[in-house]
């Protein structure tokens, strides 16, 4: 039906016009619909705060102050429904604990927070010094508290006092490296707490630091077994046809090279005669590391281990030698009988070196030492000189079938980790053995073999 003011208007000559017009219910009915109306609109943005806001509850609630809160409610519950005093009584000192508890949490303090340590890569065995500076940068004073400093699995607590405005605090810390590894430190944590442990507000910065716990080291002397060789190529009993170490005068074969005839030899004989050389290699060491946890008696053994590694992997890169250090990795349970893979350790200088073995870690699930040696034998090619580093389980049989993988013409050296047994060297055709007790062992028995 069309309502008399558009009737009027067409009667008088004016153009047709659309107009909307929104009715309003009336009444009871037309009160709940506006209110379920704004409820749906306002509905979202409620429902996000009030995820925040239980967020925030569990984050500062402690299992302890969840206990305190149902003693409360259960208590003052059954007491107003049972008529029990005790109950009534329980659940009103768990009340006022809660009440009590609470002011410990008013305000949000306004901190900047500067974490630092003195070193990044120290040794295995010592620590490492230091301070956390804290600076309230707010204008209300902020009420003491606590701050926690994660250090590798370890908590540090530093106790922080009542800042004004402006003010700061600095506070000193000790960072143990007792053990190789990666330390991580940070990051700091502001803690808001009362004393009974109810509520718990945490303020986290992004301040980290990795602390380089380098393995213990010996210097060996590089006129060790093996280890002496020309940086520019040392002559091998390998016979070549092209090289710069002369070794003998031959007949001519098809096939020869005319460029290696020796004329004054041809005309002497009244044949051709070529020059034969002896071919000439870069030294090359690989320093093959066994991760396996049976082939160790325990940590300590380990230890020692990656220790005797590094100071021979140290001391082939100062003195220039192609160096590869290779260990074994974990391999899932399940792929054991079909995947064989090792870890190549960064060995461009002696700090990316050092900072590869503080990652390297024993484990039970992979390949024995032979399948090592096999592996790094395939990567590496003319090599000089192989050093295998394992603990006292290993037998000398199975020290055998390992070095088999390598080359012939490559010197081998077997280093044994027994901290039980006295320091020995032993020869087994081509291959050394080292037993080692302590680190420096090492040193005392490579001066011994390369004086022998």
């Amino acid at each position: 039906m069309e309502s008399t003011e558009s009737r009027a208007g067409r009667s008088r000559g004016q153009p047709d016009s659309t107009r909307t017009r929104t009715v309003h219910p009336t009444g009871r009915r037309g009160a709940l619909a506006a209110a379920a109306a704004s409820w749906l609109g306002l509905w979202p943005a409620a429902r996000t705060r009030l995820a925040a806001a239980g967020r925030m509850v569990a984050k500062t609630v402690t299992p302890a102050g969840w206990l305190v809160v149902g003693a409360a409610s259960v208590g003052l519950g059954v007491g107003w429904l049972l008529g029990w005093v005790e109950w009534t009584v329980a659940g009103l000192a768990a009340l006022v604990l809660v009440a009590l508890a609470v002011p410990f949490l008013v305000g949000r303090p306004d901190y900047a927070v500067d974490l630092g340590i003195t070193a990044r890569r120290v040794v295995a065995g010592s620590e490492v010094s230091g301070a956390v500076g804290i600076l309230n940068l707010g204008r209300r004073s902020a009420l003491p508290g606590r701050l926690e400093v994660p250090v590798g699995s370890g908590l540090v607590e530093l106790a922080l006092p009542l800042l004004g405005p402006g003010r700061g605090h600095e506070a000193h810390l000790v960072v143990p490296a007792a053990r190789r590894g990666i330390v991580t430190v940070g990051p700091v944590t502001a803690v808001r707490a009362d004393p009974v442990g109810v509520f718990r507000r945490e303020i986290a910065f992004d301040d980290v630091h990795d602390l380089y716990v380098h393995p213990r080291t010996v210097g060996v002397p590089s006129t060790s077994v093996g280890l002496v060789r020309d940086l520019e190529g040392s002559p091998t009993r390998q016979l070549v046809d092209s090289d710069v170490s002369f070794h003998a005068i031959r007949p001519y074969v098809a096939g020869d090279s005319r460029r290696q005839i020796h004329w004054k030899s041809t005309a002497r004989t009244g044949e051709l005669m070529v020059r034969q050389y002896e071919e000439s290699r870069r030294s090359r060491v690989a320093v093959v590391l066994s991760c396996a946890a049976e082939e160790y008696v325990d940590e300590d053994e380990f230890e020692l281990a990656v220790s005797a590694a590094a100071s021979i992997g140290l001391q082939a890169i100062r003195d220039g030698r192609d160096l590869e250090v290779m260990a074994s990795v974990e391999v899932p349970e399940l792929l054991r009988a079909r995947v064989r893979a090792i870890r190549t350790l960064p060995a461009r200088s002696p700090r990316a070196l050092l900072d590869g073995f503080c990652t390297v870690e024993s484990t039970a699930s992979t390949v024995p030492l032979g399948e090592v040696c096999r592996l790094a034998a395939a990567a590496c090619d003319q090599l000089s000189l192989a050093v295998l580093v394992c603990g006292s389980p290993v037998g000398l049989r199975a020290l055998r079938q390992a070095a088999l993988a390598f080359p012939a013409d490559a010197a081998v050296i077997a280093v044994v980790c027994d901290e039980r047994a006295r320091p020995a060297m032993r020869r087994f055709g081509s291959m050394a053995v080292l037993t080692v007790g302590v680190l420096g062992d090492l040193t005392r028995l490579l001066v011994r073999g390369a004086q022998s």
